[in-house]
């Protein structure tokens, strides 16, 4: 597969998360289901989601606008194999915090585990 490619499925799988990191809201019923913790816990949750929202959109971007830049320099391979990191990190929490037996959640693990292979194939293509 080409590099072009292989970013291109970054860049889509970044955009999937942040569309589903702005659903939380909805899908988690924020924040009457964060009433129960304090505020400092309920703006930090909340904050922090936004955040990931604005990185994955920015990799996504990076991903679509800049693909020799991410493939052909170092600096730009070090972001792809950072991601990747970044996903394999996120699988391993999903284990320490997450321990829920349910098909959404390994679904989730799934998608975790792609996103690692993803950018780290695109950091090797490049």
């Amino acid at each position: 597969m080409s590099t072009q490619a292989l970013l291109l499925l970054c860049a889509i799988h970044s955009l999937g998360f942040a569309l589903f990191h702005l659903a939380f809201w909805t899908l988690f019923k924020w924040p009457r289901t964060l009433a129960t913790t304090t505020l400092p816990n309920r703006a930090i949750v909340q904050i922090a989601n936004v955040q990931l929202v604005w990185v994955f959109l920015l990799v996504a971007v990076l991903c679509l606008l800049h693909p020799q830049a991410l493939a052909g320099t170092p600096l730009g391979r070090a972001l792809l194999f950072g991601m990747s990191g970044f996903w394999m990190l996120r699988l391993a929490t999903q284990f320490v915090w997450l321990r829920v037996n349910h098909p959404m959640v390994h679904a989730l693990s799934l998608a975790f585990a792609l996103g690692a292979v993803l950018f780290a194939l695109a950091a090797f293509a490049g």
